[in-house]
């Protein structure tokens, strides 16, 4: 079954949030339990209506209940969520029942780590990738033409995307999806395209993925559905890790790979925020 939302804020360690200050100061527990499992080591700077986050890399004795050994984690820069247009709710205000998110979704991309070799390929034109450049993610011909009609059906707006590579052969690919409503990304989502046993459409490369029972639920955010899924062994010449997340009218694709076997930690890592600069 898709992963249900949460009830209480998981703000993101490092984003600028869009919604009222209160929900955001009774989420630090929940933040402060989550800081410790992705990595990030400081929330800051409350200031009136806006609360902004930092990431950074801690040292690994500086994170109780980790070893002290190197666990994958990447480093990733400072991030803070786009200023909305003048007047704009955020996503998941009361005034806002589609789900819009008013920013511009080319500046909702997770952003890469450190060492990462930008995938200019994925930059499309002005920002916007084609439509046949994400549906090349799948690996048969007909489930390619089946997604592509069912996006068209439901009113696709445009794709944003953003990949890299890392020094251990790690592939990352992000592709976020905009639709008119959340209810459109909801029926989308759902058992359709998301069924929590394996995927409909199996992506390249990974032919058996079943659904991830290993990540964890603390990494869950606030109004962001996750499905996560594993390419089971034995796999070929690669592992590849996907994970779909709906947020408003938002749907996106997060899809890693690797020779030899994709890393749980920073796929965990990857998902995680790319979720909390979309909730």
């Amino acid at each position: 079954m898709t992963e249900q939302r949460q009830t209480s804020v998981a703000s993101a360690p490092h984003v600028l949030p869009q919604t009222p200050p209160s929900p955001a100061r009774e989420s630090r527990g929940a933040l402060r339990s989550l800081l410790r499992w992705t990595g990030a080591v400081a929330v800051f700077a409350a200031v009136g209506v806006a609360t902004a986050y930092g990431v950074t890399r801690p040292e690994r004795t500086d994170v109780p209940g980790l070893a002290t050994e190197p666990d994958g984690r990447w480093e990733y820069p400072v991030l803070t969520r786009p200023p909305l247009p003048s007047g704009s709710p955020g996503p998941f205000a009361e005034t806002n029942p589609a789900g819009t998110h008013h920013a511009d979704l080319r500046s909702l991309l997770l952003p890469g780590p450190a060492g990462a070799e930008d995938d200019r390929a994925l930059r499309g034109a002005d920002g916007w990738l084609a439509r046949k450049d994400f549906l090349a993610e799948y690996a048969a011909k007909d489930d390619r033409a089946e997604l592509g009609q069912h996006l068209t059906d439901h009113g696709l707006r445009h794709i944003a995307a953003r990949g890299w590579s890392m020094p251990d052969g790690t592939r990352t690919r992000i592709y976020l999806l905009q639709f008119d409503t959340a209810a459109v990304v909801d029926a989308l989502l759902g058992p359709y395209l998301a069924p929590y046993s394996a995927p409909k459409f199996p992506v390249r490369g990974a032919p058996t993925s079943a659904g991830d029972e290993t990540f964890p639920n603390e990494a869950l955010v606030e109004n962001v559905q996750r499905v996560v899924y594993a390419e089971a062994k034995p796999y070929g010449g690669e592992q590849v890790r996907h994970a779909y997340l709906a947020a408003g009218d938002t749907l996106a694709l997060v899809v890693q790979s690797r020779k030899g076997g994709a890393r749980a930690v920073p796929f965990q890592q990857t998902v995680t925020l790319q979720s909390q600069l979309l909730g």
